[in-house]
């Protein structure tokens, strides 16, 4: 069965830009980023949904999954979880995702929360030290 995804939301780049990396020893870089989604989709019980993080690096496009749950009786749910985005190059055209086995007649988005768990420290702050 194919799978079928609904964009939730564009991440904007300041977000990306501001969020600290590390450096791993197999995946290159790492950022971390909060992400949270309060859904509703009227009509749809108990389906199970995934919310996923795609972007690309360079020219790879990558996706994480970060919640994973079941909608409610009235059609919502709330998935939240950590993101931990490896990257070679530089995060670019973030966006968070919906996954689901079934077409998706109508997703509202109450809410979408996206915020760096790190920020980066200023360059001015790093020369001092």
């Amino acid at each position: 069965m194919q799978q079928q995804d609904s964009l939730i939301g564009p991440v904007p780049a300041r977000v990306v830009e501001v969020a600290r990396s590390t450096l791993t020893a197999f995946e290159g870089r790492v950022a971390d980023f909060n992400v949270a989604a309060w859904l509703h989709l009227p009509g749809m019980t108990e389906l199970p949904v995934s919310l996923l993080v795609s972007y690309l690096d360079g020219e790879q496009y990558r996706e994480v999954a970060v919640d994973h749950g079941k909608l409610n009786p009235r059609g919502k749910i709330l998935l939240a979880g950590i993101a931990r985005l490896p990257f070679r190059q530089k995060i670019e055209q973030m966006q968070i995702r919906m996954r689901c086995a079934v077409p998706i007649r109508g997703l509202l988005v109450e809410e979408l929360f996206v915020q760096a768990v790190e920020l980066a420290e200023p360059a001015n702050r790093r020369a001092r030290a």
